[in-house]
């Protein structure tokens, strides 16, 4: 084991007294705790450059008080039972306790300090929840995975390196390029694509670098609350959107001026679900090119759609290079894999990378190596489309099962994307009081109203289903009807 001893020779107190003193305080204080094997006497001599014999003698002593014990073969241990008389002779703290002023928080810590929290359920108490978010573990291609990782691991040791591409692992690059331009009609090149710590990382960077405090963005109202957390603590100015069923408002825009960035989820709006029309898609454009407003584009779960054909990407409509696109992992393989992206202009690729490198200068190269490979021999692809069909299976049971219990007293939203659908609820109960009696019964569900810069709805909901089975849903849909309507 490690411990550390100090000793200083200049000191009039004999160097054994010193060691002596600080194995003794460090068991008595409980540092080294009964039964534990202490250096021997040639460790502590080497790792202090001292000489063994005065050593020896601080163990000695320490044997002969009873603090230590000696098992022959063994080694030297603090003895298992101190005597009574040793305990009660602990040595008595004499450092003053010293006040000292309050560690003064910088603009973005005070401003963190007064944001919001991300609501959280309380999991231990809960058997069926409907948390949004997450998607299924279980159908997961993890043998493929392993393989690819057990490759990369044993080809070489470059992977424990810094690395030396400030924009991300070349080939990891590559094999997006070739995936979002064909699946999501993304018109880039691997040198436009910054690799990033997820979504949170990518929009953290856009804030430090194109948004001063008090400038304005524009968002969707309801939105992505995290997101409006990061604007909010970079001093930004908020300025809510409608959403309808079409998305975004656009026309709303034209109301305010100075407007520096808005951001939207256009592919799959977060909570309500809706997919921004073509021709919206178009009017935004168009507007952000009069305006000079940068567009972010957050395309976080594009992959799972039922029944309707996908509308190409913002950014591949985009010719004014008005558009940041944001893209994640996440979701369609497991969130502990922190691999997102972020495809951005030709112009603004330097200073992006620089402020990368300088905020976490790379990540990991083996994850980097495996999650490359893993898409361009195939496997992305084929787990989207299977999980595609199984997700549509959960949506369509989760669907019947809430209409079935709750007849026309709600209206389901976004069932056509995702991995979660947004509920209106009829009802005169409080949402916190709907909550609450969900989980009295182990059922976990998350009140939309979070998501409101302006709060003034209520009987909203959020039911994600990417992590439940037939049975769970159809289970906690039962469950709450029957503390709803009882």
């Amino acid at each position: 084991m490690d411990l550390v001893i100090t000793v200083d020779k200049h000191s009039p107190l004999p160097l054994h007294q010193q060691i002596y003193e600080e194995l003794r305080q460090a068991i008595l204080w409980g540092k080294l705790s009964p039964g534990k094997r202490i250096p021997s006497t040639r460790e502590i001599a080497k790792f202090l450059g001292i000489s063994r014999s005065t050593v020896t003698q601080s163990y000695e002593q320490l044997l002969s008080e009873g603090y230590l014990e000696t098992i022959i073969g063994s080694g030297t241990y603090v003895c298992t039972q101190l005597p009574d008389d040793l305990l009660e002779s602990q040595p008595v703290k004499t450092t003053a306790t010293i006040t000292r002023p309050e560690v003064k928080l910088s603009r973005y810590g005070e401003t963190l300090l007064q944001t919001e929290s991300v609501p959280r359920i309380n999991e231990k108490k809960i058997e069926i929840n409907f948390h949004y978010g997450r998607p299924n573990f279980s159908n997961f291609p993890i043998k493929s995975w392993k393989k690819l990782l057990s490759k990369h691991c044993n080809s070489g040791l470059n992977w424990l390196d810094y690395s030396i591409e400030p924009l991300g692992y070349k080939p990891l690059r590559e094999a997006i390029v070739s995936y979002i331009s064909r699946v999501r009609a993304v018109n880039c090149q691997p040198e436009q694509i910054l690799i990033t710590n997820g979504t949170q990382q990518a929009l953290d960077l856009i804030m430090r670098l194109l948004i001063e405090p008090g400038d304005i963005i524009a968002l969707e109202e309801p939105g992505y609350l995290t997101a409006r957390l990061i604007f909010q603590t970079h001093g930004a100015k908020l300025l809510p959107i409608a959403v309808d069923s079409s998305g975004l408002v656009v026309s709303k825009l034209a109301d305010s001026e100075n407007i520096r960035l808005v951001y939207v989820t256009p592919s799959h709006q977060f909570p309500t679900g809706a997919i921004l029309s073509l021709p919206r898609r178009l009017e935004l454009l168009n507007w952000s090119i009069q305006t000079g407003a940068i567009i972010i584009e957050d395309d976080y779960d594009s992959e799972y759609r039922y029944g309707d054909r996908p509308i190409p990407a913002l950014q591949g409509l985009d010719n004014s290079n008005s558009v940041l696109y944001i893209g994640t992992f996440s979701k369609v393989l497991f969130p502990s894999l922190r691999i997102g992206y972020l495809v951005l202009p030709q112009n603004l690729v330097p200073i992006f990378a620089r402020a990368k490198w300088l905020s976490d200068r790379h990540l990991p190269i083996l994850e980097q190596q495996v999650l490359a490979e893993f898409i361009t021999e195939g496997h992305l692809e084929r787990h989207i489309r299977k999980m595609r069909s199984h997700y549509d299976y959960c949506r369509q049971v989760l669907v019947k099962a809430l209409k079935y219990h709750f007849g026309d007293s709600i209206e389901i939203l976004g069932e056509k994307a995702g991995l979660h659908i947004m509920v209106k609820l009829q009802t005169n109960i409080s949402d916190d009081e709907i909550i609450q009696r969900a989980a009295k019964v182990g059922v976990g569900i998350i009140s939309a109203s979070i998501q409101y810069i302006n709060p003034n709805y209520s009987g909203e909901f959020i039911f994600g289903y990417g992590e439940l089975d037939e049975q769970q849903l159809v289970e906690g849909i039962y469950r709450l009807a029957q503390v709803i309507n009882s």
